[in-house]
């Protein structure tokens, strides 16, 4: 069985395969000051509880945009799987050619996305994965990763506006029926809600526009369910997606 990880800057999940099957998935709230054992005790409890023995598992890969928590992280699997993890880097087979100014510069994360997205959706595609940021990026229906654009994700966007007035407070971000709110709450939730997914329908028409070319549209992430489902512009909505790309890149590299 293969263990694909997705380490973010807000969560980290797991994602369990056996063969091109997902059979359970997990998540986690990434924080920089677990141990190797607090890890270690986490990865162990999941596989309980998706009823997999230590031994069943034949490799891990990760992709990773937290460099911090990376060396007690890789240290829980060899002590606790007995497993050397795949890091997704530099120089690994993706099945995509990356033309960007400095494809080093390119996060684990959106390639991990653009290889699930082309290899199961083709075509000339947008991908937009609602994570601690919102990544755009553009995957040509040759399979080439032409770049995109990074918009401060929902939570961050919420987060900033009552970390920076007197007295607007934290508040739960939810979708809202309608535009007019009659309390401090609803206003700013209606407001960041639907100035996010007019944001989201803009940025995407834009990509539309310049590009001159009818994209299918792809989202995933955390948020990307709530955002999706109330616009048209987004046309499937794959949870899944990080996890196909990671596997799909194990299988490239481990024929």
């Amino acid at each position: 069985m293969l263990l694909v990880v997705d380490i973010g800057n807000t969560n980290i999940t797991f994602g369990l395969y056996d063969e091109d099957r997902l059979v359970s998935s997990y998540r986690l709230t990434t924080w920089f000051k677990r141990t190797s054992d607090e890890y270690g005790f986490m990865i162990t409890h999941f596989l309980m509880a998706a009823d997999v023995k230590m031994q069943e598992i034949d490799d891990v890969i990760i992709a990773s945009v937290v460099p911090k928590i990376m060396h007690s992280f890789t240290n829980s699997i060899r002590r606790y799987l007995k497993k050397e993890p795949i890091i997704v880097g530099p120089g690994m087979k993706s099945g995509i050619k990356i033309r960007y100014d400095n494809p080093k510069e390119v996060g684990a994360d959106r390639i991990v996305d653009a290889v699930g997205a082309h290899f199961h959706y083709g075509g000339d595609i947008l991908v937009i994965d609602f994570g601690t940021a919102t990544t755009f990026e553009y995957i040509s229906k040759e399979g080439v990763y032409e770049g995109g654009c990074i918009l401060p994700g929902i939570e961050i966007s919420a987060h900033s506006l009552s970390e920076n007035t007197a007295k607007l407070p934290e508040i739960e971000i939810k979708a809202t029926d309608k535009i007019k709110a009659t309390n401090t709450i609803q206003a700013m939730q209606t407001g960041i809600f639907w100035g996010y997914v007019g944001s989201v329908e803009y940025i995407i028409n834009k990509f539309k526009k310049e590009l001159e070319k009818d994209l299918k549209v792809i989202a995933t992430g955390g948020l990307g369910r709530t955002i999706s489902s109330h616009t048209s512009l987004i046309d499937i909505y794959d949870p899944n997606l990080t996890f196909e790309g990671l596997r799909l890149i194990y299988g490239l590299n481990h024929q």
